[in-house]
């Protein structure tokens, strides 16, 4: 690899979202539908594909519960595997509930989800009272909202290694976060990137595995070549979507093992899906890109 540019996903790369994101999603479904999901089931459905906005993935998996009551024999597997057969992301889990459950059933489940709410019971418990009245413009319910779990994400990257990648290339950044959550985890980690150089949520750009931000990304920096680090397979599928869109520039899809997928099995999936490389952590970036 001798990239020109090398673009950063955030959650899992550069902060550890275990204990918020991934958190967030459990308990807000507990919240509202009393129900409860195991955190590994998450990882089922971001394997499932399109589930790069954790909102969308919570409205899903809370549909999947839902139909649970009305009677979805599916198990979260199988729901995901099918799931993924559908194209995936938050359209495809509403597909299969709607192929799986007759009309009367699928009335009640769909009846009675609540997306608004389960949005606004996670932004509570992820931001915490201050943060989301800051940033919401809402008062927060003080049965709900605690310190935030975005207090619990911890860095992942070596401040040597930001400063070998600033150093050395042109950064960017692609992150489903919305830009103020992508603001506020840039800032803890210590990488300064200028807004033009950063997609999030909030940019007119469909979300990964889309390749448009990324595309738009190596347009704005003037690249030639550009490696994308993300920890997820949707990352992977991305870099890939951006070398068909765009084979005037060279993309490289590098997954990291500091997400959702980790171990050998995480190894494994990321070889299955395309990737260029797959690394430990971020810290090892420098030597790959040094070899």
């Amino acid at each position: 690899m001798n990239p020109d540019v090398v673009a950063l996903d955030v959650d899992g790369v550069l902060v550890d979202v275990a204990d918020s994101y991934r958190r967030a999603i459990v308990e807000t479904i507990e919240v509202v539908h009393g129900e409860s999901l195991d955190r590994g089931d998450v990882q089922s459905f971001k394997e499932a594909g399109g589930f790069n906005d954790d909102w969308e993935l919570t409205h899903a998996a809370a549909l999947y519960l839902l139909a649970r009551r009305e009677g979805l024999e599916l198990s979260i597997e199988e729901f995901t595997d099918d799931v993924a057969a559908a194209d995936g992301g938050l359209t495809g889990a509403e597909a299969v509930v709607r192929n799986a459950l007759a009309p009367d059933e699928c009335e009640r489940a769909f009846a009675a989800w609540d997306r608004e709410r389960l949005r606004e019971v996670f932004q509570q418990l992820y931001l915490g009272a201050d943060l989301y009245e800051d940033l919401e413009g809402e008062e927060a319910d003080p049965a709900i909202a605690g310190s935030g779990f975005i207090d619990d994400e911890r860095v992942l990257a070596d401040p040597t290694t930001l400063g070998f990648l600033t150093g050395n290339f042109r950064v960017g950044v692609v992150t489903g976060r919305p830009a103020a959550e992508a603001d506020i985890a840039l800032s803890r980690v210590g990488l300064d990137v200028p807004d033009e150089h950063r997609f999030t949520m909030d940019s007119p750009h469909p979300g990964k595995p889309d390749p448009a931000a990324l595309v738009a990304l190596a347009d704005r920096l003037d690249a030639s070549s550009l490696v994308f680090v993300g920890d997820t397979l949707d990352d992977i599928e991305t870099a890939r979507n951006a070398s068909e869109t765009d084979p005037e520039r060279e993309y490289r899809g590098v997954g990291v093992l500091t997400g959702g997928l980790t171990g050998e099995e995480g190894r494994k999936k990321f070889e299955r899906a395309g990737a260029d490389a797959v690394l430990e952590t971020i810290d090892d970036l420098p030597e790959l890109l040094s070899a």
